[in-house]
């Protein structure tokens, strides 16, 4: 047996003299591999399973989630994830990879050489794959930039646990950085307001705006997440920006799971509310999303849809997510860009030249 066994898991081999990079790494929540019950329940377990999402004890969760949850859940969601699925496959991974592949196009033309990929905290092309790939591509600097504007322990913080358990396992850890919010940047704001907008120029205006922000239980506002303030105060600039008066605007709560009080109000009974008094119109816009997905696409445009117009109601319009929206890739380059300050981001000329004159010394045995 061997005298000595290294505690971390197996790198890319080290090359002496390469050449330091920076990265960026963009993140998302991530989504099943296919609308089939199989990979949806893997993508479930995942998500479900982490302690970040579900804060109850955790031998107690396991027992439901698994013994009760897992069972039912996945064919319901992957009838969910069907409706909305393209032949590009999943919007939010189709829209992420886009938004990277734009961040890197828009880094690019502006002198930095950094390599931009894309990652999921849950399924596939996994946090700890693309930091492993960034490392192998020479990144000695990385920045992680959530796709995710408010903070919540139940995103953000789970994105964070997911790159320290993988820093957990390697033997040179680059140096990282991590942005935690962006729910009040002007850039972002100003795209927001644009997208909106550009939306009424072409459909004209609603009787009411819902902002509708994904929810968290009640319990995390009292126990200091900042999520519920981060979500009012984006609601707050977006009217301000868009010249709403209190009444033309309502902030409400999506995606509740399980019997427990989350965030208030709830979307969709606001929405039947708002029908059943005479609202004819109602527009909605998801802030805390920005790329489409199952909760924007099939939640909001489908379901609460129609749970409108069936109390009454006569026109609902969903404004889509930012997506790859130019204004939106713009304030996320100029985001990126701030955070990467004091990180040289440009490879000088001769610096592919000096790292092999290096290697080939170090080859040699010679003392550099």
């Amino acid at each position: 047996m061997p005298i000595f066994s290294s505690p971390f898991a197996a790198e890319p081999p080290f090359v002496h003299g390469q050449v330091p990079r920076t990265g960026v790494l963009y993140c998302n929540l991530g989504t099943p591999d296919s609308p089939g019950t199989s990979d949806v329940r893997r993508f479930l377990a995942e998500f479900l399973g982490d302690p970040r999402v579900v804060e109850i004890p955790r031998l107690l969760w396991l027992l439901i989630l698994h013994g009760l949850v897992l069972r039912v859940r996945p064919a319901k969601s992957g009838a969910k994830y069907a409706s909305i699925w393209t032949a590009e496959g999943s919007p939010l991974k189709v829209w992420t990879e886009k938004q990277a592949k734009a961040l890197q196009t828009w880094l690019t033309q502006r002198q930095h050489q950094v390599l931009v990929r894309y990652a999921m905290r849950y399924g596939a092309t996994s946090i700890a794959s693309q930091l492993d790939a960034l490392k192998a591509e020479g990144a000695t600097r990385v920045l992680i930039v959530p796709a995710y504007p408010q903070y919540s322990a139940t995103t953000t913080a789970s994105l964070f646990d997911a790159v320290y358990q993988w820093a957990a396992t390697v033997r040179s850890i680059p140096e990282l950085r991590f942005i935690n919010h962006y729910h009040d940047d002007s850039r972002y704001m100003a795209a927001l307001a644009a997208l909106v907008s550009q939306h009424w120029q072409a459909h004209g205006r609603p009787d009411v705006l819902v902002i509708s922000f994904h929810g968290v239980p009640e319990r995390t506002l009292h126990l200091g997440d900042p999520y519920h303030c981060e979500c009012f105060k984006t609601a707050r600039l977006l009217a301000q920006h868009l010249g709403l008066s209190a009444d033309q605007f309502k902030v409400t709560f999506q995606s509740r799971l399980g019997r427990a009080k989350w965030l208030e109000p709830y979307t969709e009974p606001t929405l039947i509310a708002m029908g059943k008094a005479g609202v004819k119109r109602v527009d909605v816009i998801c802030p805390a999303f920005t790329s489409d997905c199952l909760e924007t696409l099939e939640e909001i445009n489908q379901e609460a849809r129609e749970a409108f117009l069936h109390a009454g109601g006569q026109e609902f319009h969903y404004i889509a997510c930012l997506n790859d929206d130019p204004q939106w890739i713009a304030a996320l380059g100029e985001i990126t860009q701030q955070h990467l300050q004091g990180w040289p981001t440009q490879t000088a000329p001769d610096d592919q030249a000096l790292a092999a004159s290096r290697a080939a010394a170090l080859a040699l045995g010679a003392d550099t």
